[in-house]
């Protein structure tokens, strides 16, 4: 009888194949842990662009002044921003839909505010109290509305059928 020396074929064989399962096994894990990752930060990033812009437009309309030009897919107005320098300067915005987005522009520089939007509309309230109206068009060069309702549809990549109302309060008058 012969001793051994090394492995059979089938031995051989059978290593490959189990070797071969647990890389597959493997990829398929870290696979679907690299997507659950991608999945995250792509809410964490739509969450955080929505909720700044939010920021963002509370901040403006609180520092709005006068001349107010408010129109049923538009808002014109005046707002003091903070600047590179670190003082607040004036700066006037035009709040429009631009394609399937919203979006502030001042001057040459554009702000997106949302993406993939159906319809945006603006509405202006006139004065405090229950009996209290809400009109399609604000044009005044000395005054303000108390608040403007931004209605939002199709709130972004995946909420196409999304339908959102953003209230802002505009500062005190006088």
């Amino acid at each position: 009888m012969r001793s051994p020396r090394g492995f059979t074929v089938i031995e051989l064989m059978v290593a490959v194949v189990i070797a071969s399962l647990v890389i597959l096994t493997a990829h398929r894990i870290l696979t679907g842990v690299a997507d659950g990752a991608r999945a995250v930060t792509s809410a964490r990033e739509s969450l955080d662009s929505r909720s700044n812009a939010r920021r963002w437009l509370k901040a403006t309309f609180l520092s709005l002044e006068p001349p107010f030009d408010g129109r049923v897919d538009r808002a014109t107005f005046t707002s003091w921003q903070l600047s590179a320098g670190g003082w607040f300067e004036p700066h006037t915005f035009s709040l429009t839909r631009a394609g399937q987005g919203f979006v502030a522009t001042s001057g040459s520089e554009t702000i997106q505010l949302a993406d993939s939007l159906v319809d945006l509309a603006f509405d202006y309230l006139l004065e405090p109290g229950v009996d209290t109206k809400w009109v399609r068009e604000w044009i005044s060069p000395v005054s303000a509305p108390l608040a403007v309702r931004v209605r939002v549809t199709g709130c972004g990549k995946r909420d196409a059928g999304c339908a959102d109302t953003l209230l802002f309060l505009i500062k005190e008058r006088g």
